[in-house]
């Protein structure tokens, strides 16, 4: 079976929206409530974010959220749990996000297997380097299906790029410009001369712009040097209104796809 990344990219060339929430936030079952309401809204594929202590790269919203969803007793084990029977409801791509010590902790090659039970098609560890990827990890992904997405930023030299490039399975997550998480407050914030200089290296894999998209104007700028555009920080806000769930939801996604 071919992984669920690899066919969406086949199937859907523009415009690819991709959503990051942190699992256990705002309550710790809502995590798969929050998964069916965005497959429900046409969300492309998802970012499960596995919430850390130390949240390094993440700006104050996503470490509030993990830090709240901890509290409410958010595991990896307890994740796993969640997700047994997502796959009878959605056929999206989910991605689980977070930081290689809690997967460490979990067991490297019991984690890949665990996510290879409940349908899990890629891991993002921003804090995991290339080479030790490379080095000790990539056959356990490999084994399991896994894709590792690999970031790269406006500093990332075209040497390295082209690295990245050559290892990277399924799209290239493109980090806007700042160095943690957090929604920008306007299309100027981007750095448009990065996107152009990628855009135009003509990379083999397809790429997402992630880190500031907030809005209809920043999603629609992000895909005009990209495939699409993953939204964080300013879902996991959205997540924090005081109406239902399904509203909570529906209403972002409104925002982004298709404003009134």
């Amino acid at each position: 079976m071919q992984n669920r990344i690899n066919q969406l990219f086949k199937d859907k060339k523009e415009n690819i929206l991709s959503v990051y929430f942190t699992a256990g936030y705002p309550q710790l079952e809502d995590t798969v409530s929050i998964i069916e309401g965005l497959v429900a809204k046409g969300v492309d594929l998802i970012e499960i974010g596995m919430p850390f202590s130390d949240p390094v790269a993440d700006g104050p919203v996503i470490q509030n959220s993990s830090t709240v969803a901890l509290e409410n007793g958010m595991s990896i084990k307890k994740l796993f749990q969640q997700l047994s029977e997502i796959r009878n409801k959605v056929r999206i791509p989910l991605i689980l996000m977070g930081y290689l010590n809690p997967v460490i902790q979990f067991g490297v090659e019991n984690f890949c297997k665990k996510c290879q039970e409940v349908g899990i098609d890629g891991l993002i560890l921003p804090d995991l380097p290339l080479s030790v990827y490379q080095d000790d990890y990539q056959s356990i992904f490999e084994q399991y299906g896994l894709h590792n997405i690999l970031l790269i930023t406006p500093q990332t030299s075209e040497k390295r790029v082209k690295e990245i490039d050559d290892a990277s399975r399924g799209f290239i997550y493109m980090v806007s410009s700042s160095s943690t998480t957090g929604a920008k407050s306007s299309v100027s914030d981007f750095h448009e001369d990065y996107f152009e200089r990628i855009k135009q290296m003509e990379l083999n894999n397809p790429r997402l712009i992630g880190f500031g998209i907030s809005n209809y104007e920043t999603f629609q700028n992000a895909c005009k040097y990209a495939q699409g555009a993953i939204i964080g920080s300013a879902f996991v806000k959205a997540l924090d209104q005081p109406i239902t769930l399904d509203e909570r939801i529906s209403g972002f996604v409104n925002t982004v796809v298709n404003p009134s």
